[in-house]
């Protein structure tokens, strides 16, 4: 091979490896950062492009897709000094891809901190009660209040989602002990109410039954007086049906009296008629 045929192979040679450093297909979903002399030039959309070869460099590749970031768990302070363990899930696209690499040193580790301490103050700002039941308001403030910070990024967030908004191991068991004494408070009322009112129906039961008992006692004093007075309008003075009436109650009672265990001995009167006239009061 002679000089001449070596001269011009090595001349092609380095006009092709030219011709190619100055020409770049970007994929598409990607957005290349080019470096003239180290300085910021442009950007190369997706495609055929070209660049000055040997001055120009691809410094960074940055995909324009969005991009899902998980925000790391972590403890945060209510207002009322609860404990929950948060985390989240941030999704993020980048439209300027020069002010994401210059703007920020490393764009994903500031939109993760950005959004643990925007977190941190939101929740912060919210009693227990109203950080677990309040997703989408959290949701809506700590996007207002990271999107103009990362927009100087050349960064936009499409949304921010809360994962999990739990309360910590002792506060759970906090929360446990104390759903169980109420649990235990709410039955001790309920068992309290269920012995008062059983306690009032027995007492008007028994004063309705102190009723029932005075009127059936009036009533058969009633009907004891009248059956006096019609007894008394039927004898006049006779004596003997009275006599005989009353002696008939009295060796009742002598006869109940006498098979009674407690009676040892039972003594009759002589005159029973005299005795009988004795207890009506006559002689």
């Amino acid at each position: 091979m002679g000089p001449g045929l070596f001269v011009t192979l090595a001349i092609s040679t380095f006009v092709i490896i030219t011709a190619l450093k100055g020409v770049r297909q970007v994929p598409q979903g990607y957005k290349w950062v080019i470096q003239r002399l180290g300085k910021f030039e442009t950007s190369l959309n997706p495609g055929l492009n070209f660049i000055i070869p040997y001055v120009d460099v691809v410094a960074y590749k940055i995909t324009t897709k969005d991009i899902v970031l998980d925000i790391p768990s972590q403890e945060v302070i209510t207002k009322d000094n609860a404990v929950l363990i948060t985390n989240a899930v941030a999704y993020i696209n980048i439209i300027s891809p020069e002010k994401a690499v210059y703007g920020v040193e490393d764009y994903v580790v500031a939109i993760q901190t950005l959004v643990q301490t925007s977190l941190r103050s939101i929740v912060g700002e919210m009693t227990l009660d109203a950080a677990l039941s309040s997703r989408e308001h959290i949701k809506a403030k700590l996007k207002a209040a990271i999107s103009d910070d990362i927009a100087d990024w050349g960064i936009t967030l499409k949304t921010v989602e809360i994962q999990d908004v739990n309360p910590s191991t002792t506060m759970q068991h906090a929360m446990e002990e104390q759903a169980a004494a109420e649990r235990a408070r709410r039955a001790t009322v309920t068992r309290a109410d269920g012995d008062k009112q059983a306690a009032i129906l027995q007492a008007e039961g028994q004063l309705e039954a102190s009723k029932r008992e005075a009127e059936a006692q009036v009533i058969l004093a009633k009907a004891s007086q009248r059956s006096i007075q019609l007894v008394t309008e039927a004898i006049g003075e006779k004596e003997m049906p009275v006599v005989y009436l009353l002696g008939e109650k009295y060796i009742n009672s002598l006869q109940a009296l006498s098979n009674s265990e407690n009676a040892k001995s039972v003594i009759f009167p002589a005159d029973i008629p005299a005795a009988i006239q004795g207890l009506m009061g006559k002689k």
